[in-house]
């Protein structure tokens, strides 16, 4: 079964790529492989933008304010990507080594996100 497919960009961004050959056509951080619903989901569970300079350096300040626009104007699109993931970690009983399913990482959704 393929993996569901993640509704178009509203919104285009500079610094913000979806290509099917990186990260299943998930949004993600140009020239990097950080996916932008990550991003998303460590600042929607509080993290500021200098808590995610810190954890991802080599990213610099307009990649990370210009992926976190990009799920601002595309909400739409980076919670279809969160879901998918969650899907694929379910669907492969459980993550794989290294890899850290946005459930694990104990941050606060609204009750109609999950």
């Amino acid at each position: 079964m393929a993996a569901p497919v993640l509704p178009r960009i509203r919104v285009p961004h500079p610094h913000v790529r979806c290509d099917s050959q990186v990260l299943a056509g998930s949004p993600h951080v140009l020239g990097s492989r950080v996916p932008v619903r990550r991003l998303w989901a460590w600042h929607r569970g509080g993290a500021s933008v200098e808590t995610l300079l810190k954890r991802y350096p080599n990213l610099g300040p307009a990649r990370v304010l210009d992926a976190l626009a990009f799920a601002y104007d595309n909400q739409d699109l980076i919670e279809a990507d969160i879901a998918r993931e969650q899907l694929l970690f379910k669907k492969q009983g459980g993550p794989t080594v290294g890899a850290r399913p946005l459930a694990q990482l104990n941050l606060p959704f609204d009750e109609d996100d999950e």
